[in-house]
């Protein structure tokens, strides 16, 4: 079973950095590939990248592309969402999910649909 909790949400201003954390409390952590959505203030929750289960290959939304990075410690069940040149549209509730490995393609890696496993998410503000 998958259990994730995001953290490392806040405040800052534009122009300013964050790391978010995803952890899972289980024991398959190896077995899932990682992703990170947010859901912007009266819009649809929407992809912002993902990793796999390796920790090499990972896919990112034309959004985060050039500013944020993804990476993954397997043995401590973490994967770490860096967030860089952040902008007052990133303002979001960001969330973790996890689906199988085994099932992602390049084509589905991002696909919302897809994820059956969800944290509750961390609230990034970005101030003007």
């Amino acid at each position: 079973q998958v259990e994730l909790v995001e953290s490392g949400g806040g405040s800052v201003q534009a122009g300013g950095s964050l790391r978010l954390s995803c952890v899972d409390s289980g024991s398959t952590f190896d077995r899932y590939y990682i992703a990170w959505f947010r859901q912007r203030p009266g819009k649809e929750r929407e992809a912002v990248a993902g990793i796999a289960h390796g920790g090499v290959t990972t896919h990112f939304a034309d959004s985060a592309k050039g500013r944020f990075t993804l990476t993954r410690d397997n043995p401590n069940n973490v994967v770490w969402l860096q967030m860089t040149r952040l902008k007052p549209d990133d303002t979001a509730m960001y969330y973790c999910a996890a689906r199988p490995w085994r099932y992602v393609t390049p084509g589905n890696a991002l696909d919302i649909n897809e994820y059956k496993f969800w944290g509750r998410g961390t609230q990034v503000t970005v101030s003007s």
